[in-house]
């Protein structure tokens, strides 16, 4: 190891996860590709409450607001999170804090006249955020956590990586072989 850097040479290779037991290379894959695409849309979420509260805001010091163009990117189908109970079922659900009530939050406006109204629905917006702020950070590890194993799992059988290569040619030949 004469090339890599110092740090490297002290770094811990990555080591299996026993919690990843049951699940077949293909199902740590799905699992991962599952929890970036939750990871994206709760970001998404997290920009869209944001959003949202710079509105009510705007709205409460009195500056002209609206919110209809807004409204139909939160119908109550985007709220249900089906990635959610796919994702909780593959793994323990201990570490994921819960998701807030979206659709709830969303279908309240600000009212130009009613200063404690809009107080009480920033601090709920700002509460929305937080959570989603939790259940992204526990994504992450989660996310972490399955690279760490496919990780693992490639050090010990190099050659498994060419199965997640795309097959072509005739006869489903895999490109590698």
């Amino acid at each position: 190891m004469p090339n890599r850097p110092t740090a490297d040479r002290f770094h811990e290779p990555p080591q299996r996860n026993r919690d990843f037991a049951h699940l077949s290379l293909d199902g740590l894959r799905e699992y991962r590709a599952a929890l970036s695409s939750e990871e994206s849309r709760v970001s998404y979420w997290r920009r869209i409450i944001q959003a949202r509260l710079d509105l009510v805001r705007a709205t409460d010091s009195g500056t002209a607001a609206s919110v209809e163009d807004l409204g139909p990117m939160f119908s109550s189908s985007q709220f249900g999170s089906t990635s959610r109970s796919a994702l909780l079922s593959v793994m323990p659900v201990d570490d994921m804090p819960p998701l807030p009530d979206l659709a709830a939050i969303w279908s309240r406006e600000p009212r130009e006249d009613n200063h404690s109204h809009n107080l009480r629905l920033i601090h709920e917006l700002s509460s929305a955020e937080s959570q989603l702020s939790a259940y992204r950070t526990a994504l992450h590890t989660r996310l972490a956590s399955a690279t760490t194993e496919l990780i693992a799992r490639y050090r010990e059988d190099p050659d498994q990586c060419l199965s997640a290569l795309p097959e072509n040619g005739p006869a489903g030949r895999s490109a590698s072989r």
